[in-house]
């Protein structure tokens, strides 16, 4: 079965080693580097540099339609077949969101039930409602994507995530 993972940035090296994606995605401050993992091809990470809000805040780089662009353009083409490891700092809001936007991609129509799949997963998942905006208004989604996270309801507060595997596909 296809599989979405995300995790923690500290995390990244253990998970990869164990699941050895053929993509990765990086969202992470704009000033943190993070190295590419030895099980992925260099020109297979993609790497966003953002910060974790949801609105626009001084000195601060807030998720934009040029770094959903990226995402979308870089989910759409991965081979569904490999795994796809999706990791932010602590692995609750920025992954998640992208992890939510890959399972809507592949499953439209059926937002509600991905987001419900990923609070079911992960409790402390708590996906950029700003990035979901985004993707909702690029993948023209009409609000599908932002009710979906809404009724997801309050995540556990937690400062680090841990690793969760989610489907590609929802099952019928």
């Amino acid at each position: 079965m296809p599989t979405i993972h995300v995790c923690p940035w500290e995390e990244v090296p253990a998970v990869s080693a164990l699941i050895r994606p053929v993509r990765l995605i990086t969202l992470l401050d704009p000033t943190n580097v993070s190295e590419t993992p030895p099980e992925v091809r260099p020109d297979l990470h993609l790497r966003i540099g953002m910060n974790d809000i949801a609105e626009v805040l001084p000195g601060m780089t807030p998720p934009g339609v040029e770094h959903v662009e990226r995402i979308i353009a870089f989910l759409r083409d991965w081979d569904v077949k490999a795994p796809l490891l999706v990791h932010c700092f602590a692995g609750v809001s920025r992954s998640m969101a992208t992890a939510f936007i890959a399972m809507s991609i592949l499953n439209e129509g059926r937002e509600a039930e991905a987001a419900r799949l990923i609070r079911d997963a992960a409790d402390h998942a708590q996906p950029n409602r700003r990035i979901i905006a985004l993707a909702d208004d690029l993948l023209g989604r009409g609000g599908r994507m932002v009710d979906a996270v809404a009724a997801m309801g309050p995540a556990r507060p937690t400062y680090l995530g841990r690793h969760v595997t989610l489907p590609a596909y929802l099952e019928r």
